[in-house]
């Protein structure tokens, strides 16, 4: 086994994964439909007063960022647990933490990305101060990884639970907190005119060390619940 046969398998596992998605479109769709609707519907209920909207906006972006990240989560791991695909990728000579690898980045792609392109329309709807604009971007940049990395952490903890979503949100919820407190203050940051670099540097570093670690995390818990 290679170097070049390993990266082979990930680019695999990643188009396997992106084919298997795209026949459920709806499973790409639902969570941006419900960060727009949450998004749209929100000015509604606090009012349209752009003062109120702009402080708050960064909040609600993240807050609905969250718990889209969790829409669908539970099924990460669940088909291919299901159709015994996991218990091969395991059994795999191709380190089982590279092929997680392959799943967070697909997962990224399909919840993280769209994320960061919707965030200027987020923030427009939301009458969010253009001077915060580039930091909002910044921290879904740095941060939507770090979303996507613990999801499939704790999906793989419990894809062998039968019906594990309200125990996976329970995991999940309270690992988000510092990423939204993080997220929030460089935004505030950049709305009172004092440096957010700190707090997107952090947010950076938070996320590179998340995803070095994330895959063995991820693998341990495949083998522990295909074991």
């Amino acid at each position: 086994m290679t170097q070049a046969s390993s990266w082979t398998a990930f680019s695999t596992v990643m188009r396997r994964d992106l084919m298997v998605v795209m026949r459920r479109r709806s499973d790409v769709l639902n969570p941006l439909l419900f960060i727009l609707m949450v998004v749209s519907l929100f000015p509604l209920a606090v009012g349209p007063g752009p003062d109120i909207l702009g402080r708050i906006a960064t909040g609600v972006i993240w807050v609905a960022a969250l718990l889209s990240a969790l829409l669908g989560s539970e099924r990460l791991f669940r088909d291919d647990f299901l159709d015994g695909t996991l218990e091969q990728l395991t059994l795999s000579p191709h380190p089982l933490s590279l092929l997680a690898a392959a799943k967070i980045v697909v997962h990224w792609l399909l919840s993280g990305l769209p994320l960061v392109i919707l965030a200027p329309i987020c923030a427009l709807l939301l009458k969010l101060p253009s001077e915060a604009w580039l930091t909002l971007l910044a921290t879904l940049v740095a941060g939507t990884p770090i979303l996507s990395a613990i999801t499939a952490i704790g999906a793989a903890l419990t894809v062998s639970l039968g019906r594990g979503g309200a125990l996976l949100s329970l995991l999940l919820l309270p690992l988000f907190i510092p990423l939204l407190i993080f997220a929030s203050g460089a935004v505030e940051a950049a709305l009172v005119g004092t440096a957010a670099w700190p707090q997107v540097l952090l947010l950076t570093g938070l996320s590179l060390l998340t995803l070095l670690l994330a895959p063995f995390a991820v693998a341990a818990a495949i083998r522990v619940s295909v074991n």
